[in-house]
Formats: structure tokens, C-alpha cells, sequence
């Protein structure tokens, strides 16, 4: 029987209460090398929901696995005419005040990178460089048999011309860019194949069940093994992917630092869980630290 991929997570011991003093978060982006992990958290200012926090989608809605996209006809079918609809959504959202500020951080040189588990690119437009998108760009589609990479855009421009009066009204949207739709809603939805080989394609996502390709873990570590301290934003950590790099980073004996409103899996190897909002929270720290953040996005 295939096992389900880790989807929620309860605490097994006392946390300690999330605290309301961001001032441990600002004495380690005053010493600078400060390494930025950022979760779901990170976007639902910009209007896209979280999976596990007040309200996330988890708690109605269980994403898509690798191993049901690649087994079934039908599942590929519902995925690609959800994600559809939700890209158009999706693709008009804009980074927030706690985007601006990680990129207003990283350019006054107080960051040694950023690592992201969201795969909306909103870091990357907010003015971040070199951001590592550890599950992947929902910009980008990959042909699983020929590996080829194209546009999610060019895609959904075949996708309109195959399936002309696709105008469902969706009840949600969920952090991967999927909206909850009906099965009667997709059942005439038509997906178009990889143009340079007639193959199945995927968003160049890690999906829930799918391994996050090694040489980015390795890149990773690396990153973690450079930094000074490590800064989670807006992450449950619940998943292996992001938490390995926790516990690596408290094992190296480097502070962590969490600004998440909930608990995390993460709390116990924490110096701090702030439990604030992350816009307001980060751009108060820029202003405390005299880092001019862009009223909005370039």
C-alpha cells in the first residue's frame, strides 16, 4: 500500500509560547550573514493562502501527489484544469511588505541568501537575488519524458487555445496554484502534451511524495553551512524538505530564529518563535535597523 506524504504534524511536547519581542531577530541581522527560509507564510499577504495555518488549505483540500499525476490520465486531467484556472489567479499576485523587506535586507549586504519552499517566484520580484526555490517554479513546466523545459505561460496560452469557453468559477485557491474545482467542472478539460515530444507534462514543482532533487539539497546545506544564523519565515516547517535544515543548523550550534504566528516543528531547536505578523514585523525591524525598503516592487 503506497504511504501518504507527511501533510500535518502535532506536538508531542510543551513548546514554549510564541514571544511578541522581535529583538533576538534583530541583533542577528545587525551581525549580518543571515540565511532566509520562507514558507507559505511568506505570501498569503499577497493574497495566496497557507496549507496549514488558520484557515489553510489543508484543512479542505489534499494537493496533488507526484504518484498520482504520473499514474493516472484522469488525475492529470483534474490538475491541469485547476491549476489553470488558479495560474490566471496565481500569476496576478504581488510580493508584500515582508518580500520587500527580506530584498531590502539582502541588498544593505545582511543576508548570505534566501531559500524558499514557495514556488510563486514573489521573492525574486520583489528585488531578492540568487533566492534558491527549493520546490521548484510554477513558472516553468518539465516534459517527463524528454526533460525539456518550457513557459508556464506559453503553456497557458495552449491551454486557452485547446480548451476555448474554460470559464468554471472555482470556490478556492490553494497554495500551489490549484483551485478547488468539481470533477464535472474538468471532465471535458483537454491537456496538451510536451510540444517537442508528444510527452506528459509537469510543472517544474516538487510535488507532495517527490524528492527535492539532491543537488539542491547539497546546495543548500551549503548555504546553511555558510550562514551565521538561520531565519524562518512563515513556515510550519512540517515537511522533511525545510526541517533538515533547522536541525542542521542547530546542530552546527547556529541560532535559529522563527517569525510564525503557530507553532512550528521546528520550536524546539528555536532561540525565538516570534508570533507576529510578518509585514509589519519585518518592516518594523528594516526601520529599526535604517534599511530603506521600496514602498513597492521593481
Amino acid at each position: 500500500m503506497r504511504m501518504r506524504p507527511t501533510l500535518s504534524w502535532t506536538p508531542t511536547e510543551d513548546l514554549r509560547p510564541g514571544s511578541t519581542d522581535p529583538e533576538p531577530v534583530a541583533d542577528a541581522l545587525s551581525a549580518g550573514g543571515v540565511l532566509v527560509l520562507s514558507g507559505a507564510g511568506m505570501s498569503t499577504e499577497s493574497g495566496i493562502p497557507d496549507y496549514r495555518g488558520e484557515g489553510g488549505s489543508l484543512r479542505r483540500h489534499t494537493p496533488m501527489t507526484y504518484q498520482e499525476f504520473t499514474a493516472s490520465t484522469q488525475a492529470r486531467r483534474r490538475y491541469w484544469a485547476r491549476s489553470h484556472l488558479g495560474w490566471r489567479t496565481f500569476g496576478r499576485a504581488r510580493p508584500n511588505a515582508g518580500h520587500r523587506a527580506v530584498a531590502a535586507f539582502g541588498r544593505h549586504g545582511l543576508l548570505s541568501g534566501v531559500i524558499t519552499q514557495n514556488v510563486d517566484g514573489l521573492h525574486q520580484a520583489a528585488g531578492s537575488e540568487d533566492v534558491v526555490e527549493l520546490h521548484g517554479s510554477l513558472g516553468r513546466v518539465v516534459c517527463l519524458s524528454c526533460g525539456a523545459f518550457g513557459s508556464r505561460r506559453e503553456l497557458a496560452r495552449r491551454l486557452e487555445e485547446a480548451n476555448a469557453g474554460f470559464e468554471p468559477v472555482a470556490a478556492t485557491l490553494n497554495p500551489d496554484g490549484d483551485a478547488d474545482l468539481t470533477d464535472e467542472q474538468v471532465a471535458d478539460f483537454r491537456v496538451v502534451p510536451c510540444a517537442e515530444c508528444g510527452g506528459i507534462l509537469k510543472p517544474d514543482v516538487v510535488f507532495f511524495g517527490e524528492a527535492v532533487p539532491p543537488r539542491r539539497v547539497t546546495h543548500c546545506r551549503e548555504l546553511v553551512g555558510e550562514a551565521a544564523s538561520l531565519l524562518v519565515l512563515g513556515s510550519s516547517l512540517t515537511v522533511m524538505s525545510g526541517l533538515r535544515f533547522i536541525r542542521q543548523a542547530a546542530q552546527a550550534g547556529k541560532p535559529v530564529l522563527i517569525i510564525n504566528r503557530d507553532v512550528t516543528r521546528g520550536d524546539r531547536h528555536a532561540v525565538t518563535r516570534v508570533a507576529l505578523p510578518l509585514g509589519t514585523t519585518l518592516t518594523s525591524l528594516a526601520h529599526r535597523l535604517d534599511v530603506p525598503v521600496d514602498d513597492q516592487s521593481p
